[in-house]
């Protein structure tokens, strides 16, 4: 089983920036893909990146292109995202998950990531 714990959510202004990370433990030799979803209340979690971990490609929303950046360091065993131009549409909570196969593009469906953080919160004010 595999442990993910996301944290840095915070509440930040409009245009401003905002770094989440996602530490994995247990059984992360088992991990393919990871990825940061979103979810606004009443509505469907949707990813917004996402990376293959054994071979470093990345996956975007083309609403996030751009501004955010999704990155590994398999030496800590973390994931961040780093979040620019944050907009008023941008807060949710926000997840990490990980899956045991590859996947070649976006979108994924969150049904088939196994894994999953108990989610941070972030908020933007105008």
């Amino acid at each position: 089983q595999v442990q993910l714990v996301e944290s840095g959510g915070a509440s930040v202004q409009a245009g401003g920036s905002l770094r989440l990370s996602c530490a994995a433990s247990d059984n992360i030799y088992s991990i393919y893909f990871m990825a940061w979803f979103r979810q606004d209340p009443g509505k469907e979690r949707e990813g917004v990146a996402g990376i293959n971990t054994r071979g470093g490609s990345t996956y975007y929303a083309d609403t996030e292109k751009g501004r955010f950046t999704i990155v590994q360091d398999n030496t800590k065993n973390t994931l961040t995202l780093q979040m620019n131009s944050l907009k008023p549409e941008d807060p949710a909570t926000y997840y990490c998950a990980a899956a045991s196969r590859h996947y070649l593009s976006y979108p994924w469906s969150p049904t088939t990531f196994p894994y999953w953080g108990q989610g941070t919160q972030v908020t933007v004010s105008s």
